[in-house]
C-alpha cells in the first residue's frame, strides 16, 4: 500500500486493486479521485446521433403511425431535457417539459408495436419525472406530487423498474424537504427493492443517509452510506454527468459531504465540499453544478461558524444564497437554519 501511494505522488497510476482502497480512506468512490477519460461533448454526440430537428420531429408525431427512428429522436430529445435541468431556467424547462411530455403521451392514441408502447410509456415516465423536479422546485408542491404519482404509474405499465426507482427517489426527496426523515427511509427502502441494480439504488441509499443523520443516528449514517458507496463501485461510470437521473461519484461525494456535516464530521465535510467545488467548477471559473456548489459552501460556512470564524462562515453564507435557480437559494436557506 506504501509502495502504490508513493508511486501515486510521483505522478503515476496507482494499480486497479490499490485505487477503490485509496479511495475509500477519503471516504468517495474510485472515480472521484481517479477520473475516467473525459467524454465527447454531448450537444454533438445527440446531433450526430438523432438528425433530426425539432420540427422534424414534431410532424412525424402527427402521422398515423410512429417509425423507430422517431422513437430514437424522442429519446434522444428526452435525455437532452434531462441534461438541461442544472443550467436551464426553471420556468423556460417546465414548459418545454411539459411540451414533449404532452407529445409524447399523444403518441399512445397512433398504431404501435407492443415494444414501441412500451418505449412510449417509459418515455412520458421519464418527462413526467423532470417535469415534476422541476414542478416542486417551483414551489408548486401539489403538482410535483401529482406528476409523480403519473410517473410511477407509466413506470408500472412498462414495467420500468428505473423510472419507479426514480419515482420512490423524488418521494424521499420531497419528504426530506419537509422534515418527514422516517417518510425519506420508507420510500428509500420502498426504491431499493425494485430498482437495486441501477444506479437510482446509490441516491436512495444516500437519501436515506441524510435522513438517518437528521434524526441523529450515526450508526445508521454510516451503514446507508456504505452501502450506497459498494453499489456505485461496482457501476460503470456514467457517459452523461449532466443527467440529472444519473449518479456519479461527484453525486454521491455532494450527499456524504451533507451527511458529515449533519453527524459533526467536519474534516470531513470540509474535505468533501472541496471537492464538490473542484469538480463543480471550470478552470475559468464557470461553474457547472451551481446547486451543488451552493450546498458546498453552505457547508463550509456551517464548519467555519463552528470554529468560531464568524467571518468567512457569513463570506461562504453569502456566496452560497447567489446561486441562478430559485430553488437554489430556497435550498441553502433550509440548510442554513438547520
Amino acid at each position: 500500500m506504501v509502495r502504490q501511494w508513493k508511486r501515486w505522488e510521483s505522478g503515476q497510476m496507482p494499480g486497479d486493486f490499490y485505487r477503490p482502497v485509496i479511495a475509500a480512506l477519503f471516504g468517495t468512490v474510485t472515480h472521484a479521485i481517479f477520473p475516467a477519460p473525459a467524454r465527447r461533448d454531448g450537444n454533438a454526440e445527440i446531433f450526430a446521433a438523432s438528425g433530426m430537428e425539432t420540427l422534424e420531429i414534431v410532424s412525424r408525431l402527427n402521422r398515423s403511425d410512429v417509425d423507430n427512428s422517431t422513437l430514437d429522436a424522442l429519446r434522444i430529445t428526452t435525455d437532452r431535457l434531462c441534461s438541461e435541468y442544472p443550467y436551464m431556467p426553471s420556468e423556460q424547462l417546465l414548459v418545454e417539459g411539459r411540451q414533449w411530455l404532452r407529445r409524447v403521451v399523444e403518441l399512445h392514441s397512433k398504431s404501435l408495436t407492443l415494444a414501441q408502447h412500451r418505449e412510449v410509456l417509459a418515455l412520458s415516465g421519464w418527462l413526467a419525472l423532470l417535469v415534476g423536479c422541476v414542478e416542486y422546485d417551483s414551489g408548486d408542491r401539489h403538482a410535483a406530487e401529482s406528476t409523480r404519482r403519473a410517473a410511477l404509474s407509466l413506470a408500472a405499465e412498462s414495467d420500468n423498474a428505473e423510472v419507479t426507482g426514480w419515482a420512490h427517489e423524488m418521494r424521499a426527496w420531497f419528504s426530506l424537504t419537509t422534515g418527514d426523515y422516517r417518510g425519506v427511509i420508507a420510500a428509500a427502502q420502498a426504491g431499493s427493492e425494485r430498482a437495486s441494480k441501477h444506479s437510482v439504488a446509490v441516491q436512495l441509499a444516500a437519501q436515506e443517509a441524510k435522513a438517518w443523520a437528521r434524526i441523529g443516528d450515526r450508526r445508521q449514517t454510516e451503514v446507508a452510506l456504505d452501502r450506497g458507496r459498494r453499489l456505485l463501485e461496482g457501476m460503470p461510470h456514467p457517459d452523461n454527468l449532466d443527467h440529472h437521473f444519473v449518479v456519479d461519484s461527484a453525486k454521491f461525494d455532494f450527499y456524504a459531504m451533507d451527511c458529515y456535516r449533519l453527524v459533526g464530521e467536519d474534516r470531513l465535510a470540509r474535505t468533501l465540499a472541496e471537492e464538490v467545488l473542484r469538480v463543480g467548477t471550470d478552470f475559468d471559473g464557470t461553474e457547472h453544478s451551481p446547486m451543488r456548489n451552493a450546498e458546498a459552501r453552505v457547508t463550509l460556512g456551517v464548519v467555519a461558524a463552528r470554529e468560531g470564524d464568524l467571518e468567512q462562515a457569513l463570506i461562504h453564507g453569502g456566496r452560497a444564497l447567489q446561486g441562478g435557480k430559485h430553488s437554489e437559494g430556497r435550498s441553502c436557506v433550509r440548510l442554513l437554519m438547520m
